[in-house]
């Protein structure tokens, strides 16, 4: 196997193409899929009706359908169609490389993010610098609940220019910043006569990874902006932003419109992503509308979050508190270096409910780096070999998927039912079983299928992933459905969890409502509830 920067390299020329291609709602692909709708037969017998009913609706006529149900305790196939062939697989492909970081970090791995203070210290005065060391922390305390549960809400911020009804958790995204500052005060330092710098060295960006990972994260790399109705019509809207950090700067022309018509604002950016400004209208009954803006370069982000957190903690510091991050100034290491503060992360078994429950696609791609870190690599793409030698181990033929980041979203992310059920029942032979299946998104409960099957039979008895691709097809005016699938667990009573997988590839919305895009998630979602009925 070709490994090391040589190799990645090779890999990211190779990529770019494809990476270009992208086409982004929930995630990322081209449209595919050709053949009738389930077209192939349910190889252990009838399917539930309801089933075969959904399959044959006229948005699936050009559509290809796979299916996989299997019995782990006895390795019986319930249900069988197209089970080895290759399907677009969405973010149900996160259960890869999720599986795989929980199992190479442990669940219950925490994330420390030192701060060391470079240089010369006499009293409260620290002739030097202040060096914050970015360890891949998804979160940096931002979404760590008073329990030290990390927080989400079903429908995450990171989507809120995609779909309509995205909302914040309530923590404060700088707690990790605040924290540290805090420590440095306490750690006697009052004044840090010099500099302070985000060592991002851990790992460097891939450009074929969308989102791209960055050492340190802060509100996942963005600026939240939340626009209110004002008091009635033709007044200003309200708006309300975070975090809020220098030098970035958010105004708002946004009007209040009569009651009743639908949202428009938009989001502009300039002076390299600083200044953000909303225009456009909001009607006077509509709820608090979320848009998020990115945060283009995380690392001087980090580094004047950090200033203006130790001036609140009481801290000078004599450099300028924007601009760009210093790296020039950094140590070879730190050796010898006293380290005066540190944010420690919840477990990793936190993140990876995150990243499942709501499909945290920069936090998916962020496990392929952390994989690589393992390994002794700065190349994100040195990862992959880790994944594959951890499939390998849990009895997945990683030959039946093909995958160029962590998420699912590049158009090249290919895998079969056969190989992700094979993920699932790896799972279940382990002592994590329960800990794996609950982090998982709940049929009517939470994450990305709360709002399915709330008042079915099976509601809470389905624990699953789900996947999409989607892109907009202008010819026809209509949104292309490369992929919604869905993948997980049934429960089937007196301890038992059938594995199974559902999906679809190649199918069209009627118009280009995304409306029509979450029907035929919503048509998934169905068919494991019926799988589940059984």
């Amino acid at each position: 196997m070709v490994r090391g920067a040589k190799a990645g390299s090779l890999r990211r020329r190779v990529a770019a193409g494809c990476a270009a291609l992208l086409l982004a709602a929930l995630a990322s692909g081209p449209a595919a899929g050709s053949g009738t709708a389930a077209s192939a037969e349910d190889a252990a017998g009838g399917l539930d009706p309801r089933i075969t009913a959904i399959m044959h609706k006229p948005e699936y006529r050009h559509a290809r359908w796979g299916l996989l149900e299997t019995d782990p305790a006895g390795g019986r196939v319930v249900h069988s169609m197209s089970p080895d062939t290759f399907f677009i697989p969405g973010s149900t492909a996160k259960l890869f490389g999720v599986s795989a970081t929980w199992r190479t970090l442990g669940a219950d791995h925490r994330f420390v993010t030192p701060l060391y203070a470079v240089g010369e210290r006499r009293g409260g005065t620290l002739t030097g610098d202040l060096d914050l060391v970015a360890q891949g922390d998804l979160t940096m305390g931002g979404r760590t609940a008073p329990d030290g549960t990390v927080a989400y809400t079903d429908l995450d911020h990171t989507y809120a220019n995609d779909f309509p009804g995205a909302t914040l958790t309530p923590e404060n995204p700088l707690a990790g910043i605040d924290l540290i500052a805090r420590q440095v005060r306490g750690a006697g330092i009052t004044r840090v006569d010099g500099d302070v710098i985000v060592d991002d060295r851990l790992f460097l960006p891939e450009p074929v990874f969308d989102p791209t990972p960055t050492p340190l994260i802060v509100n996942d790399n963005l600026i939240d902006l939340l626009t209110t109705p004002g008091d009635r019509p033709g007044a200003a809207a309200r708006l309300d932003w975070r975090p809020k950090v220098a030098p970035y700067e958010v105004t708002s022309t946004v009007k209040t419109v009569a009651v009743g018509r639908p949202a428009a604002v938009t989001v502009t950016t300039t002076g390299g992503g600083t200044r953000i400004r909303l225009s456009g209208t909001i009607a006077a009954d509509a709820q608090p509308l979320l848009r998020t803006a990115p945060v283009t370069d995380p690392a001087a982000f980090g580094r004047t979050a950090l200033i203006e957190a130790l001036a609140r903690a009481g801290v000078g510091v004599t450099a300028p508190p924007t601009g760009p991050d210093p790296v020039g100034r950094l140590p070879r290491d730190y050796r010898g270096r006293p380290r005066v503060a540190a944010y420690t992360s919840p477990p990793f078994v936190q993140y990876a409910t995150l990243i499942l429950k709501v499909s945290h696609n920069l936090g998916a791609n962020l496990d392929m780096c952390l994989l690589a870190v393992t390994a002794g690599s700065r190349q994100c793409m040195d990862g992959f070999p880790v994944l594959a030698g951890f499939l390998d181990r849990a009895g997945v033929d990683r030959e039946q998927a093909e995958l160029l980041d962590g998420r699912g979203g590049n158009p090249a992310d290919r895998a079969t039912p056969r190989a992700l059920v094979q993920m699932l029942t790896y799972w279940q032979r382990t002592p994590e079983a329960e800990r794996f299946r609950e982090a998982l998104p709940v049929l009517g409960v939470d994450g990305l299928l709360a709002d399915n099957c709330r008042d079915c039979p099976a509601r809470g008895k389905v624990f699953a992933k789900t996947g999409a691709a989607v892109g907009p097809d202008a010819l026809n005016d209509r949104l292309a459905v490369g992929a919604i699938t869905i993948a997980g667990y049934l429960d089937q009573g007196d301890g038992r969890y059938d594995t199974f997988y559902a999906g679809v590839n190649g199918a069209s919305t009627p118009t280009a409502d995304p409306a029509g895009v979450l029907s035929i998630a919503n048509d998934l979602a169905m068919i494991a509830a019926y799988l589940q009925e059984r």
